[in-house]
């Protein structure tokens, strides 16, 4: 059965006590069908500014200049943090795109593959930009962001060690992006253990206190501690970049929503991705044991991507009564 664009649902009640729901439609109109709080963690990447053309109304991306690209994303953002709980977290991954660069934005970033490149816009050179500017999309959001109310925690690097080539020699290859940590609260749920990385901070059974010692805390000069071969999270992250056979467009590697989701939220929560593409995030919620929502405005991804995927999951997805 189609979902039709008018904010149809489809939901499954997973054998495992996990459900999930996705909306097709606009993601604004959709977020005003879910309660208050009632969502622990968002993890998103929105349609990047003038980078590809999807084909479809109300698309995201597309807007005249990076001003009203930020007026939208801020608005439909009111309404995530109205979803969140008072201590959840919205993890936003956002790249950067460059002022009339002859073919179109592309650079090679998640949403700039070899398939589909006819589908990138015909450059364009926003007011206030000189062509060849950087435009600095991601950071002028996550400011408007911050000015609308959201806490502004951490800047985070997605390095990818296989970037998509480019052909410039007036600059360096670009081979990251940004993933924003924004909470609503000033306190917020956040689980350092669960992402702990490898590596050791530093020579075992040393005291804090000393100069050379990196990344002390005021309480924890003065004490010993044993190290485990665990340390924190850093906040530069070196995935690569994971191609989804099914999607004409480059979609997240499952290691970037399954570490904000593992940081962002325990067993039985539920995640939100309001831009779901390919439904990766869905994916990886899934697998983690969490509930999901996603909303998707183009329905032919709602029924050719996100609920095969999710099916394969889960084969209890499917249309409620």
């Amino acid at each position: 059965m189609p979902l039709g664009r008018g904010g149809s649902r489809l939901r499954a009640d997973g054998g495992a006590g996990v459900n999930s729901q996705i909306l097709n439609g606009d993601w604004i109109e959709q977020l005003k069908t879910l309660d208050s709080e009632s969502v622990q963690c968002c993890v998103t990447s929105p349609p990047y500014f003038n980078l590809r053309d999807y084909g479809i109304a109300g698309q995201i991306g597309m807007e005249s200049s990076p001003q009203e690209y930020c007026d939208k994303l801020v608005l439909g953002f009111k309404e995530v943090k109205r979803v969140l709980r008072n201590d959840g977290t919205l993890w936003l991954n956002l790249a950067d795109s460059y002022a009339g660069g002859g073919r179109g934005f592309g650079y090679g970033g998640k949403q700039d593959t070899n398939k589909g490149c006819e589908d990138m816009p015909r450059s364009i050179i926003p007011a206030g930009l000189k062509q060849k500017d950087l435009c600095g999309i991601p950071w002028r959001v996550a400011f408007a962001l911050q000015a609308d109310g959201w806490y502004l925690r951490q800047d985070i690097i997605w390095s990818k060690p296989n970037p998509m080539p480019e052909s410039v020699t007036d600059r360096c290859t670009k081979s990251h992006e940004y993933i924003f940590l924004l909470s609503k609260s000033a306190r917020y749920y956040y689980d350092n253990e669960a992402i702990k990385e490898t590596g050791q901070i530093g020579s075992p059974n040393r005291m804090f206190g000393a100069k050379s010692q990196e990344g002390t805390m005021r309480q924890d000069i003065g004490r010993t501690w044993t190290d485990d071969g665990t340390r924190n999270k850093r906040s530069v992250w070196t995935v690569a970049t994971q191609p989804y056979k099914e999607a004409h467009f480059a979609t997240f590697p499952e290691e970037i929503p399954r570490t904000c989701i593992l940081a962002g939220s325990k067993k039985g929560d539920t995640i939100l991705d309001p831009f779901c593409g390919s439904g990766t995030t869905g994916e990886v919620a899934l697998k983690l044991d969490r509930n999901f929502i996603g909303v998707e405005l183009n329905q032919k991804y709602v029924n050719d991507l996100i609920i095969p995927r999710l099916d394969n999951v889960d084969p209890l997805f499917r249309m409620a009564e």
